[in-house]
């Protein structure tokens, strides 16, 4: 039933693989958990055995955060099958998850990626100019770690890039005339040392790129440049969202631009600019909190 399952997720929903695969790990340790109870068949599965599920989670440790992601996964399949027909009724329909922790995103400081402190940490090689552009698009887009591998040429133009986001949702996001230069020069040096392809990132035999590789590139670049113990495409995600609402930009337009699907996503960046706000009032108000 699970691989039926599956197969609906990648066929019929067309989620990314990486979505999938997080599905299918969740329903592998579910089946695992279940092989030690009565049920046989996770369709005869009660809201109790669902509860001992979480709670023996929860005492192993797992984040919060991990437990409702796999209680949304179990959500989807029961759904499923009902959607199915093969159950009239869902063990989840009366199960709740722990409460999330509140933890704010992790970002640089604009000090910390500045033209000139990037200056040098990059070859002067394919892989090396390859590799700025990747860091530059991070920073200047906020685009997914997914969503930067399946960048195409084609959808690069003068002023904008084009971006499918998750479930092919697509988003146009503006470029900068500095960042236009870079794609510009990136391709130039691309089709002389290696040709033309369909994907805009590659690796210097020609094969698309992969996402170790470029968690591996961004962590030790921004290894170079900040002290953050978090380092990782998704920091450069939350660094342009904090940079852009401490700069002006409304939450509406973040939100278009990080690809969000409701307002609720990016109201979390509205911390961190509170927090700057609030430093900004200490230091200038006659009787801010610091005089």
């Amino acid at each position: 039933m699970f691989e039926n399952f599956i197969a609906y997720l990648r066929f019929e929903k067309r989620f990314s693989e990486h979505t999938v695969v997080a599905y299918e790990n969740d329903l592998k340790q579910f089946a695992e958990f279940l092989a030690f109870k009565t049920e046989s068949e996770s369709y005869e599965v009660k809201s109790a055995t669902i509860r001992s599920w979480i709670v023996e989670m929860m005492n192993s440790g797992l984040k919060s955060k991990s437990v409702n992601r796999k209680i949304a996964s179990l959500r989807t399949y029961y759904r499923w099958l009902r959607k199915e027909g093969i159950m009239n009724s869902s063990p989840m329909q009366k199960i709740q998850g722990p409460k999330n922790e509140k933890r704010l995103p992790v970002f640089a400081k604009e000090a910390d990626l500045v033209t000139q402190k990037l200056e040098g940490i990059f070859a002067n090689t394919f892989e090396g100019v390859r590799d700025e552009l990747m860091f530059e698009l991070f920073y200047q887009t906020g685009i997914r770690l997914s969503e930067l591998i399946e960048l195409k040429e084609k959808d690069f133009g003068q002023t904008q890039i084009k971006v499918l986001g998750k479930r092919n949702k697509e988003r146009i996001i503006p470029i900068s005339q500095n960042l236009c230069f870079k794609i510009n020069a990136y391709l130039i040096l691309k089709h002389k040392e290696i040709g033309e392809t369909i994907q805009l990132f590659i690796l210097p035999n020609g094969n698309k790129l992969y996402s170790v590789l470029v968690y591996r590139k961004i962590n030790y670049y921004l290894g170079l440049t900040t002290s953050l113990d978090k380092k990782s495409p998704h920091i450069l995600r939350h660094t342009f969202a904090t940079h852009m609402l401490n700069n002006g930009s409304g939450l509406e337009t973040l939100k278009d631009l990080l690809g969000h699907a409701n307002l609720s996503a990016t109201q979390i960046y509205t911390h961190n600019s509170f927090a700057k706000l609030n430093a900004i009032y200490s230091q200038a108000h006659p009787r801010g909190h610091n005089k």
